[in-house]
């Protein structure tokens, strides 16, 4: 069964290149004259609109839409949002955002003169009427931002074989729920099991209780590979612990993540990762609120990094490289590269990491040691990461 909702927000724009040639006039000119020649002027190339229509969670987010809108708004057009319109960004506002192994890309993460045109859905049923809005301005590529687009992106782009679309965290599936493609359509997949395994690996090394926490939002295949990495990277290290798990349902809801939160903490969880979109935003108030009252808790973010919502709180982050998806789209757009395909992205292609360790606990050298070389040992293929927590004893990894 297909799932559609939709949502966000608002402002696009498309362009095309063109230069008209000049052509040459003749006028009189009299016997003794010589006319001057102008060199022929070459128009500067114009930016290329692209589309974005986010999913439930929003702009403000802090999470997964803000890593697609950072990545189309600023890295991709060099914008930002300012007093209600985005203003030119600097050189150092992009490189903030940037962690090491992407200030070491080459070529380097640089604007490629495209224009964001944003839409906030209200409502799921405005998915489809969004997307084919961007069409109708004329965008030349159009992200839906989440597996709820699906259905959405999928009738627009065969209603505009001629438009490009990015479809993020899901493929297409046809009637018979099965995957399949589109010439139009590029779509990417992460394997957020790895990511998540490293994290785990984190929280079973930093907990003292002995007991670490899950906090899902809708209870879906993909949240569920978090689930289970989490699960295997904790046992990877720390088998005796403890995992609580829950799940709040939603992705919209920051009441139901700080309540869901701060019973686990109740129950003895000193680390909690979560990866439930706005829904986050609650579990991380939860940590915050209680190392405000004295307890040594820890929160881990996902998809973006969200330590700087609670700096002495957040851990680290799970981040899912959408960013890094939507702006290679940007890109391969104005480079005329772009092109319908499907991407599984995990630790390997860069698609997923860990954000980095800013506070400080007890044996954090030691761990971050450990966490490195359980990342390589996922990379080689020596651990195989389980994808739905039904396979945790299988699949958990030996003598890591």
């Amino acid at each position: 069964m297909r799932v559609s909702v939709s949502l966000l927000l608002l402002c696009p724009l498309v362009l095309l290149s063109a230069c008209k040639k000049q052509e040459e006039s003749s006028s009189a000119v009299k016997p003794a004259e010589t006319a001057a020649v102008k060199p022929a002027e070459t128009a500067a190339p114009k930016s290329l609109k692209i589309g974005l229509v986010t999913d439930v969670g929003g702009r403000g987010d802090q999470s997964f839409n803000d890593s697609a809108l950072r990545g189309l708004e600023l890295w991709a057009a060099g914008k930002k949002l300012a007093g209600g319109g985005y203003v030119d960004a600097t050189a150092e506002d992009i490189k903030a955002t940037l962690q090491q192994d992407l200030l070491e890309r080459n070529p380097p993460i640089t604007p490629v003169n495209v224009t964001p045109v944003v839409l906030q859905s209200k409502v799921p049923q405005d998915y489809e009427p969004n997307l084919q809005m961007l069409a109708e301005q004329g965008v030349q590529l159009a992200v839906g931002v989440g597996f709820m687009l699906e259905n959405a992106v999928e009738a627009v782009a065969k209603q505009n074989p001629d438009m490009k679309f990015l479809l993020i965290d899901s493929p297409l599936v046809s009637g018979d729920n099965k995957p399949y493609s589109l010439p139009n359509v590029r779509t990417a997949v992460y394997r957020e099991e790895e990511g998540s395994f490293l994290v785990g690996v984190l929280a079973g090394l930093a907990s003292k209780s002995g007991k670490v926490g899950f906090v899902g939002g809708m209870e879906i295949a993909l949240v569920k590979r978090c689930e289970a990495g989490f699960r295997a990277g904790v046992a990877a290290v720390n088998p005796g612990a403890v995992v609580l798990a829950n799940y709040t349902g939603s992705f919209d809801n920051v009441a139901m993540g700080k309540q869901v939160t701060q019973d686990m903490l109740a129950k003895g969880a000193d680390v909690v990762y979560h990866a439930a979109g706005s829904d986050g935003l609650g579990v991380i108030q939860a940590g915050k609120e209680a190392r405000a009252a004295g307890k040594q808790v820890y929160i881990i973010g996902v998809d973006s990094d969200q330590s700087h919502l609670a700096p002495e709180t957040v851990l680290t982050s799970m981040m899912k490289r959408v960013d890094l998806t939507v702006y290679m789209a940007a890109r391969d757009l104005v480079q005329g590269t772009f092109k319908g395909e499907d991407l599984s992205l995990g630790l390997k292609e860069g698609g997923v990491t860990y954000a980095p360790v800013r506070v400080d606990f007890p044996g954090k050298a030691e761990a971050l040691q450990k966490v490195e070389e359980l990342r390589k040992k996922v990379i080689s293929g020596e651990i195989k990461v389980p994808t739905h927590p039904d396979q945790l004893l299988a699949a958990q990894p030996k003598n890591p």
